[in-house]
């Protein structure tokens, strides 16, 4: 079955690009005029924003920038990705203006960002107190530290595509699962629609969520609450599921947030999640999401089942992005 740790990997497959320009040294991404200050002490390309290879990105004084077709979120106008631009194609451009539109969250099939993840980790996830917000270090290292590429996989005829068919894509739910989540993205939201294996069989799975469940609501800012109650059915490792879970969540701090990737300042978004059968409570989970412009979810920490603690120090999962 699949729990909260299995939303783990929702977006966060972006990285700032952007035209070339003087190289600036940095601490912190509001020190940059692109809102990213790298691992190596300089700010990231200051002016466009997209979708990158591998998770690398580009210094200030790199070669030439890429296009727009090249750092763009690629979408047919209608197809519920926003308004088209040449096409349907669109360049990220982060405006820093505290609020994550749905412009600045670039997604579609084909994109990939590599993820340090860390199992077990001890962390701090009240951070401390900056100015007006918090400011947070998952730059570790951790025990059992390593990387993991994620890509966003296009649904095209996947076994289990004729049971989602609003789908915009999928993606690996975690490292220890070989489980996708199925997505939709929209104008107004991230919703999980369901979760399957990858090839179908006697031990598939394919559990449907209805309503999906609402991830992300756009433009998300501080103060933002949303909620889904969603009936789980369908197989999972090929045995009859039937479930409720509840997601609650809210954008309850921001900040800034050091990774392995650089300085990003981000929203943080509050989930908790209970899973129920009938009246009896099956399990609970807590999970933070740090959202940043044009990074989506740049990183997210997800508790141990039955975590009591708002703000708790021992994650079953810490994943951040990396370079």
């Amino acid at each position: 079955m699949s729990r909260a740790a299995s939303i783990s990997f929702w977006l966060a497959l972006s990285a700032l690009v952007g035209c070339a320009g003087g190289r600036a040294t940095c601490r912190l991404g509001a020190e940059c005029a692109s809102g990213v200050c790298l691992s190596d002490g300089t700010c990231a390309r200051a002016v466009d924003a997209g979708p990158f290879d591998g998770g690398s990105a580009v210094p200030d004084d790199a070669a030439a920038p890429l296009d727009a077709t090249e750092v763009s979120d690629a979408s047919s106008p209608g197809d519920g990705g926003g308004a088209g631009v040449d096409g349907g194609a669109r360049v990220c451009a982060p405006n820093r203006d505290g609020i994550v539109s749905r412009d600045e969250v670039p997604l579609r099939p084909g994109l990939r960002a590599t993820f340090r993840v860390a199992q077990g980790a001890t962390v701090s996830t009240a951070g401390t107190p900056q100015g007006s917000g918090r400011s947070w270090d998952f730059t570790g290292p951790y025990s059992g530290d390593a990387d993991a590429l994620v890509e966003l996989l296009e649904p095209g005829a996947s076994w289990w595509s004729s049971s989602f068919p609003t789908a915009t894509h999928a993606a690996r739910l975690s490292a220890s699962s070989d489980n996708l989540g199925v997505f939709r993205i929209s104008d107004d939201a991230l919703l999980l629609l369901g979760v399957v294996s990858p090839t179908a069989g006697v031990t598939q799975t394919r559990l449907s969520y209805e309503p999906p469940v609402m991830l992300l609501a756009f433009p998300l800012r501080s103060g933002d609450t949303f909620s889904t109650t969603s009936t789980v059915s369908g197989q999972a490792l090929g045995v009859p599921a039937a479930y409720t879970e509840e997601y609650t969540s809210v954008v309850d701090a921001s900040g800034t947030m050091a990774t392995p990737f650089g300085m990003i300042e981000a929203l943080r978004v509050r989930t908790e999640m209970v899973r129920r059968s009938g009246l009896l409570t099956l399990t609970t989970q807590r999970q933070f999401a740090f959202v940043g412009e044009c990074f989506g979810i740049a990183a997210l920490v997800v508790s141990n089942p039955l975590e009591t603690q708002a703000e708790f120090t021992a994650a079953a999962e810490l994943r951040r992005l990396a370079p």
